[in-house]
């Protein structure tokens, strides 16, 4: 069942957890201080006030959840997505941020998103990723990510680290945790 922006953000992404699991973990591992940032599947723009307002962009398929995301961050600049090209230019992004947004998309339709994030990065820049993570002797949260996420395709680290090698991306893990009953694994992905 998929949940009106409103809900999302009062039940799967309020502030509380988003401050504790995404604000918490990626300021330990990145400073976005002046920093050109995509957030790429942004939703409600979770992440935004990770980054000042001048260098945010925030991409979602879902006007709804891009509607939504303008009125509780008002002047970051959130657009709707309507297809595989990134309304970017070249070598311009610092940062692409992918927070659980993989495990929504088959492997197979990722490849032009991929090519596109190697177009808008500069040199040096880095596809940051932090998704729910099917972990070996994590039966119980195996489960229940599968039984309760909306995302049909959670992976195991070496399925989405493959990905990115597969698009000549060097990879590195950074973490894995526990999230409530979610694993989460965070690495990052650069051209370089």
């Amino acid at each position: 069942m998929e949940l009106s922006p409103r809900l999302y953000h009062w039940f799967v992404r309020p502030d509380i957890l988003n401050n504790l699991y995404i604000k918490r973990v990626l300021g330990r591992y990145f400073n976005f201080t002046d920093k050109k940032v995509l957030d790429f599947g942004s939703g409600i723009g979770s992440a935004s006030s990770l980054c000042s307002k001048d260098h945010y962009i925030g991409v979602d398929p879902d006007s709804r959840r891009i509607a939504y995301a303008r009125c509780l961050n008002p002047g970051y600049n959130f657009l709707v997505l309507e297809d595989t090209n990134l309304p970017l230019e070249n070598n311009s992004i610092d940062y692409s941020l992918t927070l659980s947004v993989l495990h929504h998309i088959v492997s197979e339709d990722l490849s032009p998103y991929l090519s596109e994030f190697q177009r808008i990065l500069k040199p040096y820049g880095k596809v940051v990723v932090l998704e729910p993570c099917l972990f070996k002797k994590s039966f119980f949260s195996n489960f229940v990510m599968k039984l309760c996420d909306n995302g049909s395709f959670i992976r195991d680290y070496d399925s989405y680290i493959k990905m990115f090698e597969l698009k000549d991306f060097k990879t590195e893990f950074l973490t894995q945790f526990k999230k409530v009953l979610y694993n989460e694994i965070l690495f990052t992905a650069t051209l370089s």
